[in-house]
């Protein structure tokens, strides 16, 4: 009785993997890049704790490849943002904006941050989006 168990179990376990393949994955080709990328809503913060912020924008869909990155540049005087915070997000070409949000690690307690955001396509062309320098204040 357990010997016809285990089998059921490895046949079903084996379905898992066969239809879970990377190979029987859909790649999409990159689609045509929007003519002019801007912010719709935002920079702003979502989340500010003592050591760590996510930044969230909203832009008008890209376009380009579906792999991208928000990028946050920043640092404690607005002249000089010299470090950089990314995350990867996947677009929806079917969608006409996306949402990124990045979140920032390793800041001081206490300390006024300024930042501002960019993305870019997996292939590291940017996306030509610039925002105005923002500012933020982590907690104590």
């Amino acid at each position: 009785m357990n010997r016809g168990l285990l089998r059921v179990a490895v046949t079903v376990f084996g379905c898992g993997l066969f239809f879970s393949s990377p190979a029987s994955a859909q790649l999409t080709a990159p689609t045509k890049r929007a003519a002019h990328v801007q912010i719709t809503q935002g920079p702003s913060l979502e989340l500010a704790r003592n050591n760590s912020a996510i930044i969230r924008w909203t832009s008008n869909n890209p376009g380009g490849t579906d792999e991208h990155l928000g990028i946050v540049h920043y640092g404690t005087d607005p002249q000089k943002l010299n470090q950089t915070a990314k995350s990867p997000i996947r677009l929806n070409q079917s969608h006409p904006d996306t949402v990124f949000r990045v979140r920032v690690l390793g800041l001081n307690p206490k300390t006024t941050y300024y930042y501002t955001v960019d993305s870019m396509q997996a292939t590291g062309k940017s996306d030509g989006l610039k925002s105005p320098v923002k500012q933020f204040t982590t907690l104590q």
